[in-house]
């Protein structure tokens, strides 16, 4: 199967530990909204994406203020997914990382669904 999640993850990943300004993947909806959620919290830099025809520019944030991607861990994965509600979403890295939760109102932070009180699926935690 294909995991097109876990494909961008581990792009960006290698993307930030290579020192890349920006890298490129396939566009879709989920991977749009993902990158909205990350450009929420620092992990991209604001307002940089560009289409290209089916492809998507992302760049990366370069001021040294901004979080650099030093590791991710997919929590939900195709074989197992991962539901929690909101009084569950602890956390992550003693509050040096974020989890990334997909729910009704779309992709959210954990400290976004905290606050907003609604859980969902997990994706992914990053940090």
């Amino acid at each position: 199967m294909h995991d097109p999640l876990s494909d961008f993850l581990n792009k960006l990943k290698m993307a930030s530990r290579q020192g890349l300004e920006s890298f490129s993947f396939p566009s879709s909806r989920f991977i749009l909204a993902v990158a909205g959620a990350l450009e929420k919290q620092g992990y991209l830099a604001v307002g940089k994406k560009v289409k290209k025809g089916r492809q998507i520019e992302l760049r990366l944030s370069s001021d040294t203020a901004k979080r650099p991607v030093t590791g991710v861990r997919r929590v939900s994965r195709l074989s197992k997914r991962v539901y929690r509600p909101a009084r569950v979403l602890f956390p992550i890295r003693n509050g040096f990382g974020a989890a990334f939760v997909s729910t009704a109102k779309g992709v959210l932070s954990d400290t976004e669904a905290r606050a907003a009180g609604t859980g969902g699926e997990v994706l992914f935690e990053i940090w």
